[in-house]
């Protein structure tokens, strides 16, 4: 493939959204101010990783329903909700709700497969045996059919409650949200599949070397097999995240966190990782001009106008600040993204810079 200029669109970060084990709230709390900031200093999209038994955000649809009390403008996703875990027709009403509430603001993020530690908590999940289950990629479209809006029955079903009769459906119903959805594309099947699906679809810092064992390569060709896959006349959206720390506006302490954190995670960069052969990207860490050049060196970035920078995890919030603030200051405008006029008249009222006393 061709490569061709980078011309990025739009820009989000995603957070993990740590907290202390006996602190959760502090945490939580500092996450939707890192929101507010990003929607301050002119981000397209704020999004969170659903993990779970880890000090992060377990359940992505109630924090982004705080998440969109807390700002106006900003996208909020989900990044990646495991339909291992869930009830399609249950996610979907949680999912249904937090969109209403954020006024159709909703990135939903997905990926099928066996739920990660599923010898530990089948047992607390699911009745029966978990390995006779299906958790295919028909997981994923019980999802999508469940947010379509179609009513459930026939012309003649109806529910009945004080004061209501309606037919029976998902409610509530979101409008536009099936068209919202993500997939976590990290192999060459599963980039093909989205793009049967006409999902959206995100392409992160990993991805597996089932076909390269070059990370550019294997991404390359797994949006190649995307867009080969589309239905006609579908043309969803690509977002490409990579690590990135630049060190601007960091102090010499902090400069050298981003680079110990760096140096310790190269060597897995090297050469194809486990039994899956993962493929992992290099950390970006420098200054903004040294970040820009790699950046445009990317041939995968080139091939999408989206791009989500990848927090680390167990970082302060002071140091996500500090790397949004100089990603969006200093080196977003030189990939080809510009502020929207709201956000420039924003900009010009109030401080981007959030406060963390």
């Amino acid at each position: 493939m061709a490569s061709r200029a980078i011309a990025i669109r739009r820009i989000g970060f995603l957070t993990p959204g740590n907290y202390p084990d006996h602190d959760p709230a502090s945490g939580l709390e500092a996450t939707l101010k890192l929101f507010e900031a990003g929607e301050a200093l002119g981000y397209d999209s704020a999004w969170v990783r659903q993990r779970h038994l880890e000090h992060g955000i377990s359940s992505a649809a109630v924090f982004l329903a705080a998440a969109s009390q807390r700002t106006r403008r900003i996208e909020l996703g989900s990044a990646v909700i495991q339909m291992g875990y869930e009830s399609p027709f249950r996610l979907a009403e949680d999912l249904s709700m937090a969109d209403s509430l954020s006024g159709g603001r909703l990135n939903v993020g997905v990926s099928a497969g066996p739920p990660l530690h599923a010898e530990l908590v089948a047992p607390l999940v699911f009745d029966g045996d978990w390995r006779s289950f299906d958790f295919s990629y028909g997981r994923v479209e019980r999802l999508l059919a469940n947010l379509s809006g179609e009513f459930i029955g026939d012309g003649e079903t109806y529910v009945v409650s004080p004061g209501n009769r309606q037919r029976a459906r998902l409610q509530p119903y979101a409008r536009g949200l099936r068209d919202r959805v993500w997939y976590g594309g990290g192999s060459l099947k599963s980039c093909e599949w989205a793009g049967t699906a006409g999902l959206n679809l995100l392409i992160g810092s990993l991805t597996s070397g089932d076909v390269s064992d070059d990370l550019f390569e294997a991404q390359t060709m797994q949006l190649q097999a995307y867009r080969l896959a589309l239905p006609a006349g579908r043309f969803p959206r690509v977002a490409v995240g990579r690590v990135i720390l630049p060190t601007d506006s960091a102090d010499t302490a902090t400069r050298r966190k981003y680079q110990s954190y760096a140096a310790g995670r190269h060597e897995r960069t090297l050469s194809p990782q486990g039994p899956r052969r993962t493929l992992f990207g290099r950390d970006l860490v420098g200054s903004a001009s040294e970040i820009i050049e790699q950046l445009l060196a990317d041939p995968v970035l080139a091939e999408a106008n989206e791009l989500r920078l990848e927090l680390p995890y167990e970082f302060a919030i002071e140091e996500y600040l500090q790397i949004i603030s100089d990603f969006a200051e200093k080196i977003a405008p030189d990939l080809g993204w510009t502020l929207s006029t709201a956000d420039q008249r924003a900009q010009h009222s109030s401080k981007a810079h959030t406060s963390f006393g």
